[in-house]
């Protein structure tokens, strides 16, 4: 029964990716992607991976595609230009598919992870906590690992927020300096003498 699920949800997981990345329509390919997060958790649920599974979904599909979906629905991306495209450029996107098969296939073929090789998974007993395990993996053996990714990421958003935040060469306010601002800097008295306008030959010889 455990292999039926499980040839279930990798076709489901299958079919959902290839939509995701052949359907033209942005909204319905990210709905896509959230069914395919759902079955990769329900696959992680079956390795007894219960703590990813609910990051995943919590994460991914809680957080970061809700707020894809909003920004995809509030850009209104024109279709025009993408259905182009996706004809312009179908035979290399065939050929590069077709590469990345072979390499999973001479990869993760039967002959590297067939059941000879790599055994299926024991059953943990009841009192099992999979979030312990990942825990005592992350800060004993997988540590300096863990540590530098954090400080890339933390890298990341440091020069992301930099980028935003660079100086612009569009007009902008300063404020500090409007409020600073003195009457003798913006305007400026001019003396003019009271002149009389000059009539002319035309005007004296009517009067």
């Amino acid at each position: 029964m455990e292999q039926i699920i499980f040839y279930c949800f990798a076709g489901l997981l299958l079919f959902a990716a290839s939509m995701v990345i052949t359907i033209r329509n942005p909204v319905r390919a990210a709905l896509f992607l959230i069914l395919a997060f759902f079955t990769s958790a329900g696959i992680w649920l079956l390795l007894e991976a219960e703590f990813l599974a609910m990051t995943l979904v919590l994460v991914y599909v809680g957080a970061v595609m809700v707020l894809f979906l909003f920004v995809v629905m509030m850009l209104d991306i024109d279709l025009a230009p993408l259905q182009e495209g996706f004809a312009k450029y179908l035979p290399l996107g065939i050929l590069v598919a077709a590469l990345i098969t072979i390499e999973m296939i001479a990869v993760l073929g039967a002959s590297h992870f067939g059941l000879e090789l790599v055994s299926a998974p024991i059953p943990h007993p009841a009192d099992y906590s999979n979030t312990k395990e990942i825990g005592l993996l992350l800060y004993t053996v997988y540590v300096y690992p863990f540590e530098i990714a954090s400080v890339i990421l933390t890298v990341a958003i440091v020069a992301a927020i930099t980028l935003t935040l660079r100086e612009k060469k569009s007009k902008s306010q300063n404020i500090s300096e409007q409020v600073k601002v003195r009457r003798e800097d913006r305007v400026r008295m001019v003396k003019m003498d009271a002149v009389k306008p000059e009539r002319n030959e035309h005007q004296e010889s009517k009067s």
